[in-house]
């Protein structure tokens, strides 16, 4: 960290001014950007959510699937059941015995029935079902291509801007450790707090803050232009400073 104790006021806004100005270009490779890198994140997002249900789709499938089979084996024993209490039937010796066997055929039908409007239930569950796993699936597939196509889309951006943010980046750093942390916090809060990322604005030809546009009082406008202390708008809070710091900062940093 650099030693800031003999640092001029206007040492100080020319720092700030600096940073200002940097800040300003990344955030307009940022806009250049726009959303792709948010689209890119949501898409992913989405492919992962997607990948979920096919995962959950599947699973529900197949035990579907085994539930159907568990009852059309059930059909299969209870029909086995019926065929060989129909041949005990034929050969009883008395009516009591013969009630007895008929209430297990008519118990083993009933199942069958049972048995059968399950199966049709789960067969209609599972063709829903299978037509969703279908539908995701092309779902997924059109993300995906959705999803490359927002990557090729980033890196042809990021590979115009690359090296201008990493200079930016660079330049930003060493301009950050030259200025007071005292200072430094105050220029991050304001640019947290304003809607266009401007903390230091010049005051305009007009007289007005160049941040909000409100009008500057003259005798503020006159003190500003002293550079004897850091003044902040009155209206929205930015740190004012005239047209010199302007010039100078445009002349050493040449971006």
């Amino acid at each position: 960290m650099a030693d800031t104790s003999k640092q001029t006021v206007e040492q100080k806004l020319i720092l700030l001014y600096k940073l200002q100005t940097i800040d300003s270009k990344l955030d307009d490779i940022k806009r250049l950007r726009g959303d792709i890198p948010q689209k890119v994140r949501e898409l992913e997002d989405e492919i992962v959510g997607l990948q979920t249900r096919i995962k959950n789709l599947k699973k529900t499938i197949e035990t579907l699937e085994n539930s159907i089979k568990e009852h059309q084996l059930l059909i299969t024993e209870a029909q086995e059941l019926i065929k060989k209490y129909e041949q005990q039937r034929d050969n009883v010796r008395n009516n009591r015995e013969y009630d007895a066997l008929t209430r297990e055929i008519e118990y083993q039908t009933l199942e069958i029935q049972l048995h059968e409007k399950r199966i049709k239930e789960f067969t209609e569950e599972l063709k829903a079902k299978q037509e969703e796993l279908e539908a995701t699936m092309k779902e997924i597939e059109e993300k995906k291509q959705e999803l490359e196509e927002a990557k090729k889309e980033l890196e042809e951006v990021m590979k115009d801007t690359e090296k201008e943010e990493q200079k930016l980046l660079e330049l930003r750093k060493t301009i950050e450790e030259q200025i007071e942390p005292r200072v430094l916090r105050a220029y991050k809060r304001i640019r947290r707090g304003v809607r266009n990322g401007l903390a230091v604005v010049p005051i305009t030809e007009h007289g007005a803050c160049g941040g909000c546009y409100n009008k500057i009082p003259p005798q503020r406008q006159l003190e500003v232009a002293q550079h004897k202390k850091i003044l902040n708008c009155e209206f929205c809070g930015r740190i004012l400073i005239d047209d010199s710091i302007v010039k100078i900062v445009a002349k050493e940093l040449k971006l």
